[in-house]
């Protein structure tokens, strides 16, 4: 999308800056003009005074509204010196600076630039055609003058050029600043923007950053207690049954009932404490989880009534912490699920592989057939951590009954970095 056309609008106080502006101008110019007339500096030829403070009106006024109207201001400032040079009005000063302004402002603030280049160029063109037919008529006059007939560089040829030189300063030089204050304007319009923009994608960074913290916290909070909440109420429940007829089986339930707690309460304690860590990762990355504690995770599911079985295939490589938490989890997660909806008789399965291209956590369990997967917070954890962890994740549901859930995680060469 293209940015939008740079564009300047006078501030209201601008715009009372242009108004006293004016009237100081005006001021001047009736000053310039009484002290222009008493010196008679057209002889005379001079114009009356009265038509002075006529020009110094006409002339200042359109300073109130130049950075409005700046194209309009430039011509009227134009006329009006050109009208007053012409008839010999006794005011040149004031006059002179009001043109200079009003042609940089025309450069500075009008918005149309090729239109701002035709007014400056016109105004400019016309006075220096003025300016040579006024001269080729001053040279005619005074061409019975010896001085003009001594040589090519005779004294009034040296002041018509000192007068050519002074003019192309002027005006160049109104050109000129009025050019550079308007790309000053524009650049200084991009930084600001700029600054804006960067500041808006630092407020979405910061969101995002605060929404990714939440969701990677709740994911936390949902393996950790599901999976200790799903063991403790199935203990509970094995301890039920047989608490009559044999408590000592009972105690035993209720003993890894209480250990399960322990373990909850260990693991929310880390988690809390990596979140109050300064500068510290919000999650995983401060875990002493590794894959070597899935063999931990089978015998908890095997004590919680869910028979599970335990397979490491290949041979065992460095993993990541990030990717050994991830799996784990994801471990963790599937056999939670398994002793939730599986139902009584099922029996699970984990395989660890590794091969030259990953490593690879495979779930199997048998139990009730699920005819339509219903994606839950579960499932979107697991396939949030396979996919921070560089993987693929699939869930799919078996034919005799059961699901399968395998997570493949790439692993890079190894480089002699610490992993663990």
């Amino acid at each position: 999308m293209p940015a939008p056309a740079f564009t300047r609008t006078p501030t209201a106080r601008e715009r009372r800056a242009d108004v006293i502006l004016a009237a100081v101008m005006f001021v001047g110019a009736v000053l310039s003009a009484g002290l222009s007339s008493i010196a008679e500096i057209y002889g005379d030829e001079q114009a009356p005074l009265w038509w002075a403070l006529v020009y110094a009106v006409v002339a200042t006024a359109p300073l109130a509204f130049r950075r409005r109207w700046p194209g309009t201001a430039a011509v009227i400032v134009a006329a009006a010196y050109f009208t007053a040079v012409t008839i010999r009005v006794p005011e040149i000063y004031v006059g002179n600076i009001v043109m200079f302004l009003t042609l940089y402002t025309v450069g500075a603030w009008m918005n149309d630039r090729r239109r701002a280049m035709l007014v400056r160029v016109g105004i400019i063109v016309g006075m220096f055609v003025w300016l040579i037919i006024t001269m080729y008529r001053d040279a005619i006059s005074e061409a019975d003058k010896a001085d003009v007939a001594a040589g090519a560089m005779s004294p009034y040829v040296a002041f018509m050029l000192i007068q050519l030189l002074l003019n192309v300063l002027y005006f160049g030089g109104a050109y000129y600043f009025g050019e550079r204050s308007w790309a000053a304007a524009a650049q200084l319009a991009v930084l600001e923007q700029r600054t804006v923009e960067l500041e808006r994608e630092r407020e979405v960074t910061a969101a995002q950053a605060v929404a990714l913290d939440r969701v990677r916290i709740a994911r936390e909070l949902h393996d950790v207690v599901a999976h200790h909440v799903s063991v403790m109420g199935v203990q509970a429940g094995a301890a039920r049954l047989v608490l009559e007829r044999d408590p000592a089986e009972a105690a035993r339930i209720l003993s890894g009932v209480e250990g399960s707690a322990r373990d909850a309460i260990h693991e929310l304690r880390q988690l809390l404490e990596t979140l109050r860590t300064p500068g510290g990762e919000t999650t995983d990355a401060a875990s002493t989880l590794a894959l070597d504690d899935i063999a931990e995770l089978v015998e908890a599911s095997t004590e919680a009534g869910l028979p599970t079985d335990y397979t490491v295939i290949g041979e065992p490589v460095p993993v990541p912490s990030l990717v050994a938490v991830n799996l784990y989890r994801i471990a963790q997660e599937s056999l939670t699920n398994a002793r939730r909806h599986a139902g009584s008789g099922a029996t699970a399965d984990v395989r660890v592989r590794y091969d030259d291209d990953g490593v690879e956590v495979e779930i199997v369990n048998t139990g009730r057939t699920v005819a339509h997967l219903r994606p839950g917070l579960g499932q979107l954890g697991m396939r949030e951590r396979a996919a921070a962890s560089g993987g693929t994740l699939e869930v799919t549901s078996r034919p005799l009954g059961g699901m399968r859930v395998r997570a493949r995680v790439p692993l890079p060469t190894p480089t002699g970095s610490s992993v663990r």
